[in-house]
């Protein structure tokens, strides 16, 4: 061992002034400031502490971590309905407890119900004009009756006349067949008139009847849409307010939510009510880790409005394509989208809230790990500096797996162990020339 690594020990004090002091507890996957290990200047007086830490038995994990979104797995969206113009007049508070039934937005409905009447004063407008109409045309059956009458009573008087030919002179019989022919003539005319009356008389019933059939319709294409001016919660659960894409927000940001007073379209996304029993985790993969990943792996969830409880979910799918996302200045940048469900549901949850999730590829318990930059190759074998007693000496070690901050020791140490974390000599010689 190097006269530079003499920890504990001061130039020009006794060993056994300094040679004790107490170690505190380390750190186990980020260890500084190790327990006191000086190493002299070749000169000076100087003390170097060297950063240790403990060979500790735990989970060893390999694991992909990325960022997502909770989620509800089921969730209602509250669209506007099909009515002409739909101006919001009541909204239910964005985050807010509802339940089912309760009104969750509620449209401007004195157009309609104005539309409404003027259909209905139509309908009793129009029964008002088939009833005078209908009145009208018995009036003038009466007269066609009447016309078709005389007509006929000419045409037999004119036959009676006719059949006295024989008793009459040549010029009366003459004049009287004559009769004949012109009271058939009118008869047949006021026949034709009959029949003209008639099909007037239905054409003008008929389009009565058309118009009225239309304003019925208008009237309940109206009460249809006055039953659909009021938008209830479906079920239990909380209110959010999507944002209003036909209203522009400032550059680079999202659109405002919906608000009372705002026109909306049909089938606009105003409202959505999650089911918070069930929820879920959306995240986004890398390329480079969607590789490693499959369907059923487990995800330890952090949520950043409660990072002191770690959920547990299973990642159920990976979309088969990659998602394209574009940053601008022509660089993008490819994720695949993933979804894993929550096993319990905290009910301090809410969707939208920001989480870090790591998804376990493999693991093992009960593992003996060292920092991964506390060994060094020695001689073409993996090893560490080990303490022993106030300085340290290089041991050989065999390791199995590692990840990006520890490594599985197999054999060469023990649980509690202390292990330098960088070369004794080099924090001398960094000390040394300060």
């Amino acid at each position: 061992m190097s006269k530079d690594i003499k920890p504990k020990v001061r130039l020009g004090q006794s060993a056994s002034g300094n040679r004790r002091r107490a170690v505190t507890s380390f750190i186990t996957f980020l260890a500084v400031a190790g327990g006191g290990y000086a190493a002299y200047r070749y000169t000076g007086q100087t003390k170097v502490e060297v950063p240790v830490v403990k060979v500790r038995q735990a989970e060893f994990v390999i694991s992909v971590k990325t960022r997502g979104e909770v989620r509800s797995s089921r969730s209602v969206i509250l669209s506007a309905p099909q009515i002409p113009d739909p101006r919001i007049v009541m909204l239910a508070e964005s985050g807010k407890m509802i339940r089912k039934g309760e009104t969750v937005i509620e449209f401007d409905a004195a157009q309609m119900e104005q539309y409404y009447l003027e259909r209905a004063t139509s309908v009793r407008t129009v029964d008002k004009e088939i009833i005078q109409m209908q009145a009208s045309h018995r009036i003038t059956k009466e007269m066609d009756a009447m016309n078709q009458m005389t007509a006929s009573y000419n045409v037999d008087r004119a036959k009676l006349e006719a059949s006295k030919a024989e008793i009459l002179s040549e010029i009366e019989g003459k004049k009287n067949r004559i009769d004949v022919g012109t009271a058939e003539g009118d008869l047949e005319q006021v026949n034709v008139t009959v029949k003209a009356h008639k099909t007037t008389q239905q054409a003008d019933l008929d389009r009565l009847d058309s118009k009225k059939d239309k304003t019925v319709r208008d009237i309940e294409r109206f009460k249809s849409y006055l039953t659909k001016m009021k938008i209830v919660a479906p079920m239990d659960g909380v209110v959010n307010i999507l944002p209003n894409t036909r209203t522009p927000g400032s550059f680079g940001s999202t659109p405002p939510p919906f608000k009372e007073g705002d026109r909306a379209w049909t089938g606009a996304a105003i409202a959505e009510i999650p089911d918070l029993s069930q929820m879920r985790v959306e995240l986004k993969l890398d390329e480079v880790d969607r590789g490693k990943l499959q369907l059923a792996q487990s995800l330890r969830v952090r949520v950043d409005a409660i990072p002191e409880v770690e959920l547990n979910a299973t990642l159920d799918w990976i979309s088969p394509i990659a998602a394209v996302l574009y940053k601008g200045m022509g660089l993008t940048e490819k994720t695949f989208p993933a979804r894993a469900t929550l096993a319990k549901v905290d009910p301090r949850l809410r969707p939208g809230m920001s989480c870090t999730a790591e998804i376990v590829i493999e693991s093992a318990p009960n593992s003996l790990l060292i920092p991964a930059r506390a060994s060094f190759m020695n001689k073409g074998k993996p090893a560490v500096w080990i303490q022993q007693g106030e300085g340290f000496v290089i041991r050989q070690i065999a390791v199995g797996k590692r990840n990006d901050t520890d490594m599985v020791v197999t054999k060469g140490l023990k649980a509690g162990d202390v292990i330098a974390m960088e070369d004794p000599a080099e924090v001398a010689k960094r000390a040394k020339k300060l």
